[in-house]
């Protein structure tokens, strides 16, 4: 008989693993998880916000309705970051993104998202599990200032090998999609180089059937709704402050120690995650995370940016603040690197990093 999968660690972050039972925790779960990793620098050094930000290539990931509104024609990515590195090695997460516009009014995009894994067993060996999620998206002006998006995405899920009550784990396929939407206003703008502008955006993300994993059982995906606002000023062109701020909530069934959740349908497990949780309305409120963050830019050269994120303690008490820089080189091309500073002790995101790269051409 094959080894029994003794936790996954790529569930760390949540502190549940892939086959808990429903009751105990009242943490609502989606599995795999990583569909939720923030991929790039950029956002990560901002408390992994990024819903309203100005478009770059990674809109493919926070919000791609912003796509349409992109000031250059191309745009590519590439992010990388080594993940839970204080706890074991060779866990690593990947994102590559691009889009193009199609004229001025509509843009198309794609992105790959790899996610490496680490599987113990009980018998003390290890291997490597993988996550990946392969998206297309396309996004349109549906006015002056706002804008929509629609993604499709296929997301493959290995946990690895063994056999539990009898039954064979499997790998878990399924799809999803994404529903988008961004509003931008620019409020003034003179010959001086002064200009104000404002965004709104949301994204309802990983909206789809359930994974299933043979042994583990069926799954909800982590459909997740984020909301966020950003401001944009500058006086005299040189210097530029972004200040943005997104409100999180994992729209899946919250277990409450009675009944499995995963009997609802995905669709009724979205529409109940708002009013199920057994503590009523406090308790939802308590499962929205806050990510906010400022961004410095010095002639549009050189940016410095900080952050913060939140979850109370009852729901995953994730609690960290993040720094990074970013450059941009010969107009074309940009390099970002972002790290984060967990609040509390013994953390496993300690020592987490990300470093991403992209090339801009055209408009």
């Amino acid at each position: 008989m094959k080894a029994t999968p003794l936790f996954v660690c790529f569930l760390a972050l949540a502190c549940v693993n892939a086959f808990a039972q429903y009751g105990g925790s009242r943490i609502p779960n989606g599995e795999p998880s990583s569909l939720n990793f923030t991929p790039d620098a950029r956002s990560a050094a901002l408390g992994e916000a990024g819903v309203a930000l100005n478009a770059d290539a990674n809109a493919t990931y926070w919000n791609p309705a912003k796509l349409a509104f992109a000031e250059r024609d191309f745009g590519a990515a590439a992010s990388y970051t080594p993940w839970l590195s204080s706890l074991v090695e060779d866990m690593w997460l990947g994102y590559a993104s691009a889009y193009k516009k199609l004229g001025e009014k509509q843009a198309i995009g794609a992105s790959v998202k790899y996610f490496n894994s680490k599987i113990f067993y009980a018998t003390g060996n290890s291997k490597n599990g993988s996550d990946i999620a392969v998206s297309g998206m396309y996004s349109r002006h549906l006015g002056q200032n706002f804008s929509m998006g629609f993604t499709l995405k296929y997301i493959s899920s290995n946990i690895g090998t063994g056999v539990i009550n009898m039954i064979a784990l499997k790998p878990g396929h399924a799809a999803a999609a994404d529903l988008s939407a961004y509003y931008h206003k620019q409020v003034r703008s003179g010959d001086s180089g002064e200009d104000f502008n404002w965004s709104l955006g949301a994204i309802l993300s990983n909206l789809g059937g359930k994974i299933d994993f043979g042994a583990g059982g069926e799954y909800f995906l982590p459909t997740t709704l984020k909301v966020g606002g950003s401001i944009s000023y500058t006086a005299s062109g040189k210097h530029r402050l972004n200040v943005i701020a997104d409100l999180s909530k994992l729209t899946v069934p919250t277990p409450n120690n009675i009944q499995n959740p995963n009997l609802q349908s995905s669709w009724q497990g979205v529409l109940h995650s708002f009013s199920d949780a057994p503590g009523g309305f406090k308790e939802e409120i308590q499962e929205i995370a806050l990510a906010m963050g400022a961004e410095y830019w010095y002639k549009d050269m050189v940016a410095l940016r900080g952050g913060y994120y939140g979850e109370d303690k009852r729901k995953g008490d994730r609690k960290f603040v993040t720094a990074g820089a970013g450059v941009r080189i010969l107009k074309n091309y940009t390099a970002d690197f972002a790290y984060l500073f967990p609040v509390t002790q013994g953390s496993p995101l300690a020592r987490t990093l990300r470093v991403s790269v992209g090339a801009y051409f055209g408009g």
